[in-house]
């Protein structure tokens, strides 16, 4: 008996030792959830050793025992979006720390353009970055939601093609939009529908203002605008439902699971949009009703219904990710007619049918400690629908229009491939990144040549990082490509970052080029209205892009403080136009030079449970009629923005008001009679409001807000100083004031 418990007290000592000789500390949030990959920093203050160690997937962190000699440790433990935590440990034993919310929740990392994940202090692009927090807060529902608060960006609605936009005052078409680092394709009137990128799985938003044609090639003139979709989650098992209601029509509902075991992950997201049409003379609220038969079936603002949903399964293979990821859109948009006369019983009904299919495979990471790599492959599909039905108002049978042109489908399919390898050394000069970059588009449809085409274009860029002091970085690029279509144009670029103190500041010289699209060249539009045909001998468009900034942001304990300044010039050259070149008969050439030039001045101020965003730019666009005519050069538009963003930590409340004034644009053109006229776009003020409340552990989220303040519907467009030019048009800009309520539910196992 006494040799029994001799050795279960034996078995006891022991175990106690071992426990006594090892220490778990756990990381948790307010929430009490663990929080992964937080960093302690921790130093001897008997010998001065010191390292630094990385808590787990559930906030967990182990000492090793060997440790115990260098008692007492001096613990720093920090994590991005919480506030630095200091203790000392005197004894071995477990212990639980729980970290507060930083007031300001910083950037975690940007990719791109990037030789790998880096910080956006640390890059020498000035990248300003959208995240989940400030999609949530404004309510956004689509990348023309965010982008409306956004300096140097204008929106433009197009009730059939859609929303465009436009940067540093070049057109959108000179945008290029990635999702996942993948180009978006099928560009209408050359600009890509920004309403049709849905954000419900975005995760955050990119944004690089002047030409990156060193990595992305065509369109990439004016600025890249990267959308990244989530791929991970602190759980194993996560699952959320998102609904949206808005006054002016406006149901949404999305859903996504997602499921995350060791080195495994797969999320499966879907969902559906509906807007049922608005016009001016509807009230603030309403239940629609079956669609009369009289002039009320006219929408200003068509009725619209999406259908989406993506796959995604992801492997991490040591320090690589391996991504697969599967997505489809559809979208049907409704163009009612007038009822025709004598007797109101018929009408002609457009139908657009949209169909976008995408796959694409990823592998990013290290291959070593050195070397990153990143690898892209993607096939894209995209489907434009057209058709028009005579339709019966009394009993609603429909019947496809035979009039010409009333039927019409474009389809394109895109094959690419981008990769690179990039070589990173902390303690190295001289860093770099070597890559290709593959591209096969082909287009179909009756109104392109021989009914499809297809351009090919194959490029290899590369990079220098030198840095021969720790302050200064200088990054040279240069990319060179073979076109089937084309001559393309050899593209360098230079950018400086340097640091002093609290100051940032960066330079920057590039060459952007737009490539001519497969309708520039090879549209064929030939009927008793028209005669368009393209221009097989385009040459690329390019540009010249001139960037100056300087950023000064100085942390004092809760209180962050910030101050951006910049300045741009941009000339493009070969401008494609569409052109009379003999009766009746246009094509697209290469004519005329474009220029915009700006600055643009923003602060940021965050004390505790407050931030505040004020800015303003100043933006002037060429006049080229100024090389013939007695006209301004320049003519200038401002733009202000101010965001106000107010915590209340404990109740899990924010407050959040955004608010953009996009100045009168002024233009000069020719009347009939070769006598100059000024246009003018009238200026607006657009305002949003929400307010946001957390329940249940952050497990629901109910946002409530007002969209449109200031209530504008249009603005107008007018031409002055000619008798044959005078007018006034319309211009599409909103709904008017709406409300919205948003109800996300997020589900997660333990």
């Amino acid at each position: 008996m006494n040799t029994k418990l001799f050795c279960l007290g034996l078995v006891f000592s022991l175990l106690s030792y071992k426990q006594a000789l090892s220490q778990t500390l756990t990381i948790l949030s307010e929430e009490k959830e663990g929080v992964p990959q937080s960093h302690i920093l921790y130093t001897s203050l008997s010998n001065r050793t010191a390292g630094v160690l990385l808590s787990d997937d559930k906030g967990k962190v182990s000492l090793d025992s060997t440790l115990q000699s260098s008692l007492p440790l001096a613990l720093e433990i920090s994590s991005v979006g919480y506030q630095k935590y200091y203790d000392t440990l005197y004894s071995f034993s477990n212990k639980t720390y729980s970290l507060k919310s930083e007031a300001v929740v910083l950037n975690e990392v940007v990719i791109t353009a990037q030789y790998a994940a880096n910080s956006p202090e640390k890059s020498v692009h000035k990248i300003k970055i959208i995240d989940r927090k400030r999609i949530d807060l404004q309510g956004a529902q689509n990348l023309r939601d965010v982008l409306s608060n956004e300096m140097n960006v204008r929106i433009s609605q197009d009730n059939v093609l859609g929303s465009s936009m436009s940067l540093q005052g070049i057109s959108g078409q000179n945008v290029k939009i990635l999702v996942d680092g993948v180009p978006v394709i099928g560009r209408l009137d050359g600009n890509i529908d920004i309403s049709q990128i849905n954000l419900n799985n975005v995760e955050r938003i990119e944004i690089i203002e002047g030409p990156l044609s060193v990595n992305y090639g065509s369109d990439a003139l004016a600025g890249t605008i990267n959308v990244i979709t989530k791929k991970s989650q602190k759980r194993t098992l996560s699952s959320s439902l998102n609904t949206y209601y808005e006054s002016s029509g406006q149901y949404n509902l999305s859903r996504r699971i997602g499921y995350q075991k060791n080195k495994n992950s797969i999320a499966l997201s879907g969902g559906r949009n509906y807007f049922d049409g608005w016009q001016k003379n509807d009230p603030t609220f309403r239940v629609e009703k079956k669609n009369l038969a009289d002039s009320s079936r006219v929408k200003d603002w068509k009725p619209k219904e999406q259908y989406f949903g993506a796959l995604f399964l992801g492997r991490q293979i040591k320090e690589v990710k391996l991504g697969y990821t599967a997505d489809v859109f559809h979208e049907k948009i409704t163009n009612r007619g007038a009822p025709r006369l004598p007797y109101n019983e018929t009408a002609f009904d457009d139908y657009y049918r949209t169909l976008r299919i995408n796959h694409t495979i990823s592998l990013n990471g290290k291959l070593n400690k050195n070397y990153n790599i990143n690898v892209i492959g993607s096939y894209n599909y995209f489907q434009r629908t057209k058709n028009t039905y005579f339709k019966d108002l009394t009993n609603l049978n429909e019947t496809l229009s035979t009039n010409s042109g009333d039927q019409d489908t474009t389809k394109f399919k895109t094959f690419m491939s981008r990769g690179s390898i990039s070589y990173i050394k902390d303690s190295a000069a001289l860093h770099y990144e070597l890559g290709y970059d593959l591209n096969n588009e082909t287009g179909y449809g009756a109104r392109i040549k021989n009914s499809k085409q297809t351009i090919g274009d194959y490029a290899a860029f590369g990079s220098v990082e030198y840095s021969p002091v720790k302050a200064l970085v200088i990054r040279p690029g240069l990319r060179y490509a073979y076109n089937t279509a084309y001559t393309a144009p050899l593209l360098p670029s230079l950018n400086i970052r340097y640091l002093v103190r609290e100051f940032t500041f960066r330079a920057s010289y590039a060459k952007g080029f737009r490539a001519p699209s497969v309708k520039d060249l090879y549209f064929y539009f030939v009927d008793i209205n028209h005669n368009i045909v393209g221009n097989p001998n385009l040459q690329a468009e390019s540009s010249d892009n001139f960037t100056l900034s300087t950023v000064w942001q100085k942390n004092q304990h809760q209180k962050v403080y910030k101050i951006e300044a910049s300045a741009f010039y941009n000339q493009i050259h070969n401008l494609i136009t569409l052109a009379l070149i003999t009766g009746t008969e246009y094509t697209y050439t290469n004519i005329g030079t474009y220029k915009t030039q700006g600055v643009n001045v923003n602060t940021e101020l965050a004390i505790r449970h407050v931030k505040l965003v004020i800015g303003g730019s100043y933006i002037g666009r060429y006049n080229i009629l100024s090389e013939t005519s007695d006209v301004e050069t320049f003519t200038y538009s401002p733009e202000i923005r101010s965001n106000l963003v107010y915590e209340f930590k404990k109740a899990n409340l924010s407050v959040a008001l955004f608010y953009k004034y996009n100045g009168a644009l002024n233009a000069f053109a020719l009347d009939a009679d070769d006598k100059v006229y000024q246009t003018t776009i009238q200026a607006y003020h657009m305002a949003d409001l929400s307010i946001t409340k957390s329940f249940w552990q952050k497990r629901v989220g109910l946002t409530i807000g007002s969209k449109n303040l200031f209530d504008v519907k249009s603005i107008t467009g007018s031409a002055s100083g000619s008798a044959h030019s005078a007018g006034t048009n319309s211009l599409s800009v909103g709904m008017g004031r709406t409300y919205f309520l948003k109800l996300d539910i997020l589900i997660n196992s333990r």
